[in-house]
């Protein structure tokens, strides 16, 4: 009796013993993860997850540009990903609803898309924003001129790149919510994608350009604990200012995602893990990013405030249509815009310092945060052509710097007016310098602006300039739009009319509320 006592008591403690090694028996130790490159820093956290949870993370790292496609075909059935790892996952929730639907999702740590400024950067913006606080709209000035010169990773492949740029534009709409499609049917980021100098397809290989070429670049955009990695890692010979821009930021919250839902169990015990305190400060050391827990204190710069968190667009339209006009930054080559301006008697004294005003406005002396976006800038082409009864004057200057915008106001301020008002013959000459520049350069974006306060009384009619128009190349046709300014007794039917066989839009410049300025800002650069 005592021997089968006995017996039955090592049975007993075998059995506890092994199911205490053993874990959960009813789980898989394995979780395969797909996962974003930015996640790679948490690897030396890794192992401790796996000795104090049971659970393994297989972690299959892969190209922000590829993620998205790959959780949409991912699933248990075709030996895909079970869990994925994000930096974040807002560009894959608009562009697969039915594949995003009902995923679990939790954050595990947070990190902010800002600046980083070079020392003499951050001197001379913080010298003409004269405040201690500067917003995208002063970087996008900075960028216009040359003074800032930045990298940013490709937003069409990248996490960091698309937030950040999420982040300008949606500063540039100035609505404080989230874009819609016509907050970027005219482009305001022209002057500031301008300024891009490196580019890459990852982050990783951003940062390597930044601190490999650094006279190349003063400027760097990307996500926070990016740049206070940099600092804090001997690569710079001077560390970068971070600024974080007063008019908002997009926030990356590195989400876990649950791709298969009968692996929940191994899944919560992972992000049960990932929030404990102790485990978010250990992620805040390593990873230089903000705890997601509000119980645990942030330190050194991370106790900086964040400031405004701007929202990410809710439509993939408006997406397509941001990247669409952002373009590829490897092959940035500047617009050119053919102002015809009417230099009729009529415009004689307020109206024409009021169109000197606005290109001086464009020029940089508006201060606003729509003039900032707005203005002109390095690399652009500008053709002004001045008419009254006939073509008076043209110039075309390439903006490289203040003396090229001088030139500018000095044909805009120069006198010489006509005495009638040839509107659709200054339109027919302002297409046949935009066809030669669209011969000469197809990679160039030409636009037509073309401003008038009265009613056509001399040259072509009309239908004359509609048959001319449409005898051109299917190049330029497609490719030239013109944008008119309706200013004092213009036809305002008829310039809506021409605008809109030519795939334009008029603006009008008496309406309330609006001038010369305010319609030269709105106009310019419109698709």
């Amino acid at each position: 009796m005592r021997g089968r006592l006995g017996a039955l008591t090592l049975c007993l403690t075998l059995a506890m013993t092994t199911a205490a090694c053993s874990g959960d028996d009813e789980d898989p130790t394995t979780l395969r993860v797909l996962a974003g490159p930015d996640l790679a820093v948490l690897e030396p956290l890794l192992d401790e997850l796996r000795s104090e949870t049971g659970v393994e993370l297989e972690m299959d790292y892969q190209a922000d540009a590829d993620t998205g496609e790959a959780l949409a075909a991912t699933g248990k059935d075709d030996g895909g990903h079970e869990a994925a790892w994000l930096s974040t996952d807002r560009s894959f929730q608009l562009r697969h609803k039915d594949a995003a639907r009902g995923l679990l999702r939790t954050p595990t740590m947070l990190s902010p898309v800002v600046v980083g400024l070079r020392p003499d950067a951050a001197r001379a913006l913080h010298a003409k924003s004269h405040g201690d606080e500067l917003s995208w709209a002063d970087l996008a000035d900075a960028a216009a001129t040359g003074t800032v010169r930045f990298g940013m990773a490709d937003p069409r492949q990248t996490g960091t790149g698309l937030a950040a740029l999420v982040g300008v534009a949606t500063a540039a709409a100035g609505t404080g919510g989230a874009l819609r499609e016509d907050d970027v049917s005219c482009d305001r980021l022209r002057g500031f994608r301008s300024g891009q100098r490196i580019t890459a397809a990852s982050t990783r290989d951003l940062l390597d350009d930044f601190t490999d070429r650094p006279g190349t670049a003063n400027a760097l955009i990307t996500y926070e604990s990016d740049l206070l990695a940099l600092n804090s890692g001997g690569r710079l010979k001077e560390k970068l200012e971070i600024v974080r821009p007063k008019d908002g930021t997009v926030l990356a919250d590195f989400p876990l995602l649950l791709l298969d839902p009968d692996r929940r169990a191994a899944y919560d015990k992972v992000v049960a893990w990932l929030r404990q305190d102790s485990v978010q400060r250990k992620i805040m050391r390593t990873a230089q990013r903000r705890p997601v827990n509000p119980s645990v204190a942030r330190e050194g710069p991370l106790r900086a405030p964040l400031g405004n968190a701007l929202f990410f667009p809710d439509r993939p339209g408006v997406l397509e249509r941001l990247l669409d006009d952002y373009g590829d930054p490897r092959r940035r080559v500047g617009d050119q815009v053919v102002f015809l301006l009417d230099f009729s008697g009529s415009m004689r004294g307020a109206r024409m310092a009021e169109l000197r005003k606005a290109f001086a406005d464009l020029s940089g002396a508006d201060s606003s945060a729509t003039g900032a976006f707005a203005r002109f800038y390095q690399g652009e082409r500008l053709t002004v052509v001045r008419f009254g009864g006939q073509v008076l004057e043209e110039r075309t200057v390439t903006v490289r710097g203040q003396r090229d915008l001088r030139t500018l106001a000095d044909v805009v301020a120069r006198g010489g007016y006509g005495d009638a008002t040839a509107v659709w013959s200054a339109l027919d000459h302002g297409y046949r310098t935009a066809s030669a520049a669209v011969a000469a350069e197809p990679e160039r974006s030409v636009s037509i602006v073309l401003m008038t306060d009265g009613e056509n009384n001399a040259g072509i009619a009309y239908e004359e300039f509609v048959r001319r128009y449409e005898a051109r190349s299917a190049g330029t046709r497609t490719a030239v739009h013109t944008y008119a300014v309706h200013f004092g007794e213009a036809d305002a039917v008829a310039l809506r009319r021409a605008a809109a066989r030519t795939g334009g839009r008029m603006v009008d410049a008496d309406a309330r509320g609006s001038s010369l300025s305010e319609a030269f800002k709105e106009i310019r650069g419109c698709r």
